[in-house]
């Protein structure tokens, strides 16, 4: 008999007024401030997301990309807010090979990985179509944190050390986030005043303080300057996209994410297939439910990672991706006796590092909200005197023409940052009452950061969550697995304290593991969790133990 019992650092935390959940305790009292001061969930989302941009340079920034989830208690509706931004108007697979870059890959630091930063046109789309406070005040807990310094927490210094010698050190200007060469250490004081520049810039100017004039000079002049081709014209027209969530029924609750270029439809493709095993009677740590969501994440990569492009340029077939008998169908290819490392995609008939934070305030309002600069400090590069770096997110474009994702000028690429919205499916159907459609209510707000473990860590959460009846805390703390989806043979990562049993077995199936520890344990992704009661409107939070951070409530 194998035993579930993974003892919580943390206890939950429960809260009838509002839970922010982030991993830096500072951008969750920014959070929490908000909401304090009669601001909503968007409001205390993006003043969590600005400080964490202080706090965590080391995974996001306003030189990244954003997506969000938004649950409207009002209306019983959920929104997606796509902020990542696209490739320059002039570059093109034709530039690279004259330029002698055409390889698998762009160089992961390159500055044509930089793709044109979505994250500060994402936050004031946000708060203006859900929030309720002024962006000067939602940003002032960052600007505060950014001019008055601030201690680094322990993992964010160790991975701030990393990135300084990885990218910060060799990078224009990206001297300028270390203290002398090097990453502060912990609990030392870390001021950023070029930062509280730029932030005060968009307090002031909303999204064209940041896209035009002097932020968007810098960034245009370092980009050219490292061998870039972004322009002013680039920055000035870029906007963000709101669009209709796609979702799954899983177990009597409608699992929300945001469509492509974001791979939230692995997770989505994996569900479908998990739905049709009875995980409720299995272990939470088994290998029998181990195999079965590690087969079931393979074959839901061998189709993402084909399919999930920008759809502006390529047709993707979502309705058949993510249909039941397409999930029928493929759910044959598992085999409950051996490993399966080689899925290949399907072909369904067509009609054709990272910050993730979540909120729910005390009117039922919640917003799943994703940040990241991608590879930690992403090119580590600097817009001289302006206290953030840029994404190089480009670096996940194909370079194969005939790929979807393939690099193209004005092109989003497939982007690995997803945010999660899960709500309860009415019972009995909606129904009119009092002149109102009875909608679906909150059940969750979650996701999981870290590159291509957040499907991976959605659908292991969930079914924690679902399966198992966990609550938020503990679904976090229990051990994770994590293909290697770029791997040949696609060896599984997988967190110490997994039973030894369950591994001895899933070694036994065929699965190719390695367990990985300390503080490399980050692989694993960091999430945050927030539940709603449906009938006392009570909320429980809980915050990954392999971050810094802390579930907070008003």
């Amino acid at each position: 008999m194998i035993t579930t019992i993974f003892n919580s650092r943390r206890s939950p935390v429960y809260s009838r007024r509002g839970i922010v959940a982030s991993s830096q305790p500072l951008a969750t009292a920014a959070g929490i401030e908000i909401l304090s001061r009669g601001g909503n969930a968007a409001d205390a989302a993006v003043a969590a997301a600005a400080a964490l941009n202080v706090t965590e340079p080391t995974s996001t920034g306003i030189g990244g990309d954003m997506f969000a989830l938004y649950f409207d208690a009002r209306k019983k509706q959920v929104t997606a807010l796509n902020g990542s931004g696209r490739a320059p108007s002039a570059l093109t697979i034709d530039r690279l090979k004259r330029e002698g870059l055409l390889a698998e890959s762009l160089p992961p630091f390159h500055a044509h990985t930089v793709t044109v930063p979505g994250a500060c046109a994402g936050w004031c789309d946000l708060i203006e179509k859900h929030g309720s406070r002024s962006m000067a005040e939602i940003l002032m807990p960052a600007i505060r944190l950014a001019d008055e310094g601030f201690p680094v927490a322990p993992l964010t210094s160790y991975f701030w050390s990393r990135g300084a010698d990885r990218q910060l050190k060799s990078a224009l200007n990206g001297i300028e986030l270390t203290i002398d060469g090097r990453g502060p250490k912990a609990g030392e004081i870390f001021r950023n005043p070029g930062l509280a520049k730029t932030l005060s810039m968009v307090a002031e100017k909303n999204a064209e303080g940041f896209y035009k004039g002097q932020i968007a000079e810098s960034i245009v002049r370092v980009i050219k300057e490292a061998g870039g081709c972004m322009s002013a014209d680039d920055l000035a027209s870029h906007i963000s996209t709101w669009e209709s969530p796609i979702s799954v029924d899983y177990r009597g609750l409608r699992v929300h994410e945001c469509p492509p270029n974001g791979q939230g439809i692995t997770a989505l493709i994996a569900l479908n297939l998990l739905e049709g095993f009875d995980l409720a009677s299995l272990d939470a740590l088994s290998p029998e439910k181990m195999h079965l969501m590690i087969e079931a994440m393979r074959l839901a990569f061998a189709d993402a990672k084909w399919y999930v492009s920008d759809p502006a340029f390529s047709k993707i077939p979502m309705d058949e991706l993510l249909s039941k008998d397409y999930a029928n169908e493929r759910r044959k290819l598992i085999n409950l006796k051996r490993a399966t490392v080689d899925q290949k995609r399907g072909t369904p008939v067509a009609s054709s590092n990272t910050v993730y934070l979540s909120v729910v305030d005390g009117f039922g309002n919640a917003c799943s909200f994703i940040n990241s600069n991608y590879m930690g400090f992403g090119t580590g590069m600097v817009p001289k005197g302006w206290g953030f770096t840029l994404q190089n997110r480009g670096h996940n474009f194909s370079l194969d023409p005939n790929h979807p994702n393939a690099l193209a000028p004005g092109k989003r690429p497939y982007h690995t940052i997803i945010p999660a919205m899960v709500t309860r499916l009415p019972s009995p159907p909606k129904r009119e009452v009092g002149g109102e459609v009875e909608g679906e209510s909150l059940y969750a707000s979650y996701g999981v950061m870290g590159g291509f473990m957040q499907p991976q860590g959605h659908v292991q959460v969930l079914s924690a969550l679902a399966d198992n009846g966990l609550d938020p805390q503990s679904a976090l703390d229990l051990p994770r697995f994590c293909i290697d989806v770029d791997e040949a043979g696609g060896r599984v990562a997988i967190e110490e304290g997994m039973p030894k049993e369950t591994m001895d077995a899933l070694q036994k199936l065929g699965h190719p593991l390695y367990e990985v520890k300390g503080y490399e344990r980050a692989l694993f992704g960091r999430g945050q969790v927030i539940l709603r009661d449906a009938e006392t409107g009570v909320l429980c939070g809980g915050s990954d133990p392999r971050a810094d951070g802390y579930a907070g409530s008003v």
